[in-house]
């Protein structure tokens, strides 16, 4: 089934709708470096996260059709986007030189992320707009009642922030080290992402504010973390 609207306004809206939270998200952490990456790889690992959307699409369709428990579809779901967005980063910075300091992965898989998060955001916008007289208005007011649309760039920012953080305190360690913090890294990222989601879905919204509460929390301990890092490749 296409997903795409036959009218190309109605994507240019969601594109826009999609695109805007996580770029205000996106300057924000990268205004945080005082050596800024290039221009150009940070495009790509954005556009390489939204790639990832794609990729990440027919793993969740299989992990739909064949577990049945909520729990267990919640957890893989999670596991897979985690995965898969590490993946593409991992794909674009392979033999590279350019993650030289320990700030440098917390940035370009928070880039990535939000790539992610953009065409998600994007195609869930798709269909309230497609509505009889949508109109960006509309959409970012539809938008704000949106539980899902409101944390994913949130979620993805703190859940690959933290791997990226966990490489970078793991930087100057031996490979073993490295193994242990990137795994730990994982752990904990999966671990937000579905008690989140799960969350979500089984309070049908209803105890939101206390989700969200709680994201902004993480969020707090993560930019403390981001700053440990920083301070790191500066010394």
């Amino acid at each position: 089934m296409n997903i795409l609207p036959s009218d190309p306004k109605i994507l240019a809206l969601a594109f826009v709708g999609g695109s805007i939270p996580a770029l205000l998200w996106l300057w924000f952490w990268l205004k945080e470096e005082e050596t800024p990456e290039p221009v150009g790889l940070l495009t790509v690992v954005f556009i390489m996260g939204m790639i990832a959307v794609v990729a990440v699409l027919p793993i969740e369709k299989f992990i739909l059709n064949h577990v049945s428990s909520s729990l267990q579809q919640t957890i893989l779901f999670a596991s897979a986007e985690e995965i898969v967005k590490y993946l593409v980063v991992l794909l674009v910075l392979y033999r590279t030189n350019n993650t030289k300091k320990p700030i440098d992965w917390p940035i370009y898989l928070v880039t990535g992320a939000l790539g992610f998060a953009t065409l998600e955001n994007t195609l869930y916008l798709i269909k309230p707009l497609s509505a009889n007289g949508a109109t960006l208005a509309m959409l970012m007011a539809t938008s704000l009642g949106q539980l899902r649309f409101l944390g994913a760039n949130l979620l993805h920012t703190i859940a690959s922030g933290t791997i990226g953080i966990a490489i970078g305190l793991s930087f100057f360690m031996e490979e073993l080290g490295k193994k242990w913090f990137l795994f730990i890294g994982f752990v904990i990222a999966i671990a937000l992402h579905s008690a989140f989601n799960f969350f979500i879905m089984e309070s049908s919204g209803n105890n939101f504010m206390q989700a969200f509460a709680f994201l902004w929390v993480v969020t707090i301990i993560i930019m403390l973390l981001f700053e440990k890092v920083r301070r790191m490749s500066e010394n």
